[in-house]
C-alpha cells in the first residue's frame, strides 16, 4: 500500500508540476458553471411563468437543476477522462523511463493502482471544484443532499471505470495523442451502445445495451443505489487495470 501511495503522490505532483492541471480544472469549471448559469436561469424563468399564469405547480430543484447537472458533467467527462489517462505510461515511453519504472523492485500492479489512483483523484478534484456552484443552491433554496450524494458517488464510480479503461489504453503507445484519441473512442462507444436498444431487442442487443455506462449511472443521477449497477463500474474497473497489468506484463517481458 505504502508503494501505492508513493507513485500516486509522485503522479499527483507531476500533473501540478505544469499549468495543463490548472488550465484543465479552470476550463471545466467554466463549463460547468455555463451549465449551472443556464439551469437556474431556466429553473427561475419556469417559476416565473407559471406565477404569472397563476399556477402552483410545484419546482422541484433536485430534478430540474441538480439531476441535469450531474447528467452533463458525465458527457463532459467524455473529454476529461482522455485528458487525464493519456500521459499516464505513454509520457513514460516517450521519455524512456518505462525501462527504469519496469526494472524497480516495486510490483506492476502496485505502479498500475497508483497511477490510476492519481488520475481519480484529480477528476474528483476537478468535479469537487465544479460543484461548488451547488453550494448556492443550498444557500437560497432547500434541495435534498441525499440524491446529490449519490449521484457524485456514481460519477465517481464511473470516472474509475473509464480512467481504469484510458490506464490501460495508455500503456499500449508512447503517443499520447494517439492514447487520449483511442481513449476518447472507447469512451464514447461505452456511451451510445444504450441506443441500440432503442430499437434492437434481440439478444446481442440487450448486452451492448447493458455494456453502456449511462444505463447504470442514470440511476445513481436519480438518487437511486443499485446493486448491479455499482457491480458493473466495479467489474469494468478491474477488466481495465488487469488488461493494463497483462500489457505491462508483456513489456517487462519484452524488455
Amino acid at each position: 500500500m505504502r508503494n501505492i501511495w508513493t507513485i500516486c503522490r509522485k503522479e499527483l505532483k507531476s500533473y501540478f508540476a505544469s499549468p495543463i492541471a490548472y488550465l484543465m480544472m479552470a476550463m471545466f469549471a467554466i463549463i460547468f458553471g455555463f451549465f449551472f448559469w443556464n439551469m437556474v436561469g431556466y429553473f427561475v424563468a419556469a417559476g416565473l411563468q407559471a406565477q404569472m399564469m397563476g399556477q402552483q405547480m410545484p419546482m422541484d430543484i433536485n430534478e430540474m437543476i441538480i439531476r441535469p447537472m450531474l447528467m452533463n458533467f458525465s458527457v463532459v467527462g467524455l473529454f476529461l477522462i482522455p485528458m487525464i489517462t493519456m500521459r499516464l505510461f505513454a509520457e513514460e515511453k516517450r521519455q524512456g523511463t518505462i525501462e527504469l519504472l519496469l526494472t524497480s523492485p516495486v510490483r506492476d500492479w502496485d505502479v498500475i493502482l497508483g497511477k490510476w489512483l492519481a488520475a481519480l483523484l484529480l477528476y474528483v478534484i476537478t468535479l469537487l471544484i465544479c460543484c461548488l456552484n451547488f453550494v448556492f443552491l443550498f444557500m437560497h433554496g432547500n434541495p435534498d443532499w441525499k440524491p446529490l450524494l449519490v449521484g457524485l458517488l456514481g460519477l465517481a464510480l464511473q470516472a474509475g471505470a473509464l480512467l481504469a479503461v484510458g490506464t490501460f489504453i495508455s500503456t499500449l503507445t508512447k503517443n499520447q495523442i494517439i492514447a487520449g484519441g483511442v481513449t476518447f473512442a472507447v469512451c464514447l462507444l461505452l456511451w451510445v451502445f444504450e441506443w441500440v436498444g432503442g430499437y434492437e431487442t434481440s439478444a446481442w442487443a440487450r448486452v451492448m445495451a447493458y455494456l453502456s455506462v449511462v444505463a447504470h449511472f442514470e440511476p445513481f443521477s436519480k438518487g437511486v443505489v443499485d446493486t448491479k449497477d455499482a457491480i458493473y463500474f466495479v467489474s469494468l474497473t478491474y477488466f481495465g487495470l488487469f488488461l493494463a497489468a497483462r500489457s505491462l506484463e508483456t513489456l517487462r517481458w519484452r524488455a
